[in-house]
């Protein structure tokens, strides 16, 4: 019988799953997630769905904290998470800032082409949920589905216009969990 491939979402971070700052997310205590955000993650893996986070941390480029910082905001996020019972199978990262010119921050592609690099799988029809135009471009890039939430500078983003065509909107990672799981009313769809 063959094997249903894995199901993938692709989550930004700050402004999705937890809160995030003008003055970046620098270190673990400052790290505080969203409401319901982590029990949407939790939520959406026991439906089956891997869940991976892209996310430009050019905090690190610009000298405003270390990795051991970073690694510590990811350590606090996978230990609330297992204790609801969910999981995030990896967190890629861009540590550049713009003057790097690198290819791996967003709206680039880089980081989903190495999603998709380390998982084998092709990312087209998968979703990307950000609160910025530049996750949705790096994800519609590879063909993800794009989805805002208009937590972080999802409103901002939101009012700004020219979203890809297609982007599904949710209120959050929670409204966005609900829409995955087909108990939610539909959400909005733009059209550019």
């Amino acid at each position: 019988m063959p094997q249903t491939p894995p199901k993938f979402i692709v989550l930004d971070r700050d402004g999705v799953i937890n809160l995030d700052s003008d003055q970046f997310v620098k270190s673990a205590e400052e790290w505080v997630p969203i409401e319901g955000s982590l029990e949407a993650i939790a939520a959406m893996n026991q439906a089956g769905y891997r869940v991976v986070v892209a996310s430009n941390q050019s905090g690190i480029g610009r000298g405003l904290f270390e990795m051991s910082a970073l690694n510590a905001m990811h350590e606090k996020m996978y230990k609330a998470l297992a204790n609801l019972g969910g999981r995030v199978d990896a967190v890629f990262f861009c540590p550049h800032t713009a003057a790097d010119a690198c290819d791996c921050r967003k709206p680039k592609p880089g980081l989903l082409d190495q999603i998709s690099e380390r998982f084998g799988i092709e990312l087209k029809g998968v979703p990307i949920v950000g609160d910025s135009l530049r996750d949705l471009e790096a994800g519609v890039a590879v063909g993800c589905t794009p989805h805002l939430v208009l937590t972080g500078k999802g409103r901002k983003t939101l009012d700004k216009g020219g979203l890809p065509p297609g982007t599904r909107v949710h209120d959050d990672l929670r409204a966005f969990a609900r829409w995955l799981a087909g108990g939610d009313c539909a959400p909005r769809a733009t059209s550019s």
